[in-house]
Order: C-alpha cells, then structure tokens, then sequence
C-alpha cells in the first residue's frame, strides 16, 4: 500500500520511502536490477564469509537505493519532511492511516 501522496509505501505498519516517480522506466529498470545484483553479492559474500566483499557490496546497495531515490536526499521540493522507517501511527500520515480499512482489518 502507498501513502494517498505516493511517497511511501507501508510494510507492517511502517513507512519506506518510495522510488521516484520522475525515473524512466528503463532508468528505474536498470537500478532495480543493479540493486538486485548488489543484494544477491551480499549474500554471496556473507556466505562465503569475506567481509571486504560484503562491505563493497552492501555499498553498491546504497548507491543504487539512493539513485532510486529511497534513500538520501528526497525526490519531492515541496518542503515536506522525509519520514522514513517511521511507524505510519506516528507520522503525519497517522489521521489518514487510522481513518482507512488497512489500519484496523476485520
């Protein structure tokens, strides 16, 4: 589920900053990619147990989530704060949050 903005989507009641919008397909196809070659190298290297490798490639995950836009500087200019990692009750998405069908399932 995304916030009503687009900004977030919301995992188990907390929020996670979106990619940008803005990308092209193909340029957000290429990082997704790139981001999934970068987790995959992480797994490979925590199994093989060589923490330089782990390390090199835990910052080609950071690299690529930043390029997507969900992590570092924010992909929108109206001024609004980022609320990453928040919990969405704790946000200023809370009133919505609590207001929709996904807050309380029955």
């Amino acid at each position: 589920m995304r916030t009503p903005d687009g900004r977030y989507i919301i995992v188990r009641g907390r929020l996670w900053r979106a990619s940008n919008p803005d990308l092209s397909n193909e340029e957000r196809q290429a990082l997704v990619d790139a981001l999934m070659d970068a987790r995959r190298a992480v797994g490979a290297a925590k199994r093989a147990g060589d923490e330089t490798a782990e390390k090199a490639a835990r910052a080609d995950v950071h690299r690529a989530k930043v390029s997507l836009g969900e992590r570092g500087p924010v992909w929108w200019d109206d001024g609004a704060p980022d609320q990453n990692r928040k919990l969405v009750h704790n946000s200023t998405y809370a009133p919505w949050w609590e207001s929709s069908e996904h807050a309380n399932p029955d």
